[in-house]
């Protein structure tokens, strides 16, 4: 195994753990106390916002003191000037490891359990963790499940602190359907994310994962969660609270959800007890006129079910009519049950396979699809690329993409943004603020990962960097001119 290539004062490394977009991590000795750590230390130290971040993310953790949330030892800077963590080492994997396999439903529940009840101390500090998926999710030698990776967590009362894009934070086969739209979060939003993995533990299968990116998310919108097998059918209820799309309609917090996780327990036990015998009460004698009584009750309603329907399609007729009102006043989904999406939904809610009303909602969709476009331009032009986060041009392209994944008008609206931080790169490059102009970059980046020309700038910013200063350097001095007397007599003498 090759030599690792940084040296921790105080610390023996032994070899890298893994490495990501900004940060890779070491298995070391703190020599101290001779025991095992994992540091993680930042690869750059020029980005001084997610230098903070970094440093935030040690603070944040060291202030959980819980069973199941990592433990961080020590925050300090290398002599470059890179910052790192040393924190606790889980020999024990990550749940990443059991991908496509089946988990007894008692170790998947008993792992939901000591993460919820990890969130639970997170969410009462006023956080939200925001990346909750299986490689986040680590086990002692014990078996214990831990929860690790705070790097994205975020405070409730701020909205632009931690996310400097605009665009959806975290993993999207394990987002919740409002960060996929970029919109505040809450508690409820790690909980959607804890039910993915419930499923996934479940049934050895993430159905929400699509084959790229912006089908993900849509899947995360859209997509209605499979029902389980029917031996794992008791918890059904508890999958549909936690992946309810409407935050709503799920768990209010994870103290619910860990009371609703005790009540399952309570009433598995009380399942395996035996329970006394019942006596039967004795048949009743057969009533001989009960089958003339169905019969006079099935005539009555044979009667009145004319009127019935004659009642309902008058009542589809008026919400069509009202909803064909709102669309044509512009009034999609403003005021709440006042608005086109309302009144449509209500026709379909009465009459499932209304062709108008389906008819009508897509009519609903491609008039918000165009007014998200045209709100991307205006920001577009006024320079709002990714910030403010629920008010930029990538918030409402994504969120067009989100409907419509093949929006030829989004796609080329994105990639517009990423050419835009291109450009602004490029002048920060000829200003010298090459600081700036990494930042711009990795901005474009998070707009446009696949951008090649940005991922290319990315790869190439210390050569390039290098290369500026070096061609900027001040050159020897020249040597001094010959006095041009001196030269008119060696011309003459020559």
């Amino acid at each position: 195994m090759s030599q690792p290539s940084i040296s921790v004062p105080g610390y023996s490394i032994h070899h890298r753990l893994g490495k990501g977009g900004m940060a890779e991590v070491y298995l070391a000795t703190e020599q101290a106390l001779q025991r095992q750590v994992a540091l993680k230390v930042l690869l750059h130290r020029e980005d001084a916002a997610f230098t903070q971040r970094f440093i935030k993310e040690g603070h944040t953790v060291a202030s959980l003191q819980h069973p199941s949330i990592i433990t961080i030892y020590r925050i300090d800077q290398l002599d470059d000037g890179r910052h790192f963590l040393a924190m606790e080492y889980l020999a024990g994997g990550d749940l990443a490891r059991f991908k496509g396999q089946h988990l007894e439903p008692a170790r998947a529940l008993r792992i939901v359990r000591q993460i919820a009840s990890a969130l639970a101390l997170v969410h009462d500090k006023g956080l939200v963790h925001r990346d909750i998926k299986p490689g986040n999710i680590l086990f002692r030698d014990d078996g214990t499940a831990v929860l690790t990776d705070f790097g994205v967590a975020k405070q409730l009362q701020l909205d632009s602190e931690l996310t400097q894009s605009g665009i959806a934070v975290g993993s999207p086969a394990y987002s919740s359907p409002e960060q996929a739209q970029c919109q505040a979060l809450d508690a409820r939003s790690d909980i959607y994310s804890l039910g993915v993995i419930l499923l996934e533990m479940l049934t050895g299968h993430n159905p929400f994962r699509g084959a790229n990116y912006t089908q993900t998310l849509m899947n995360q919108l859209q997509l209605e969660a499979p029902p389980l097998p029917e031996p794992l059918g008791e918890l059904q209820w508890l999958l549909d609270r936690m992946l309810a799309k409407d935050p709503d309609d799920r768990f209010a917090d994870c103290h619910v959800l860990l009371a609703s996780l005790d009540e399952l327990q309570d009433a598995d036990q009380d399942q395996t007890r035996l329970s006394p015998a019942v006596s039967l009460p004795p048949r009743p004698a057969r009533r001989r006129w009960l089958p003339w009584a169905v019969l006079g009750l099935l005539l009555l309603g044979l009667g009145s079910a004319g009127g019935y329907y004659w009642q309902l399609q008058q009542r589809i007729s008026g919400l069509l009519a009202l909803a064909e009102t709102r669309l044509s006043e512009g009034r999609l989904l403003e005021p709440a049950q006042d608005n086109a999406d309302y009144y449509f939904r209500q026709a379909l809610a009465l009459d499932e396979g209304n062709a108008q009303a389906s008819d009508g909602l897509q009519r609903v969709l491609q008039a918000r699809i165009q007014q998200y476009l045209d709100l991307a331009e205006q920001r577009l032009d006024e320079g709002l690329l990714v910030l403010p986060e629920d008010d930029s041009a990538v918030h409402y392209f994504r969120q067009v993409l989100g409907w419509e994944p093949d929006n030829l008008l989004a796609l080329a609206g994105i990639n517009r943004v990423a050419q835009r931080f291109i450009e602004q790169s490029e002048a920060a490059y000829a200003r010298r603020e090459y600081n700036l102009a990494l930042q711009q970059i990795r901005q474009g980046l998070e707009a446009e990962p696949d951008n090649e020309r940005l991922l290319a700038l990315h790869d190439g910013h210390a050569q390039r960097v290098r290369n500026s200063q070096a061609a900027n350097r001040p050159r020897s001095a020249q040597p001094a001119q010959q006095n041009p007397i001196k030269r008119l007599l060696n011309n003459l003498f020559d």
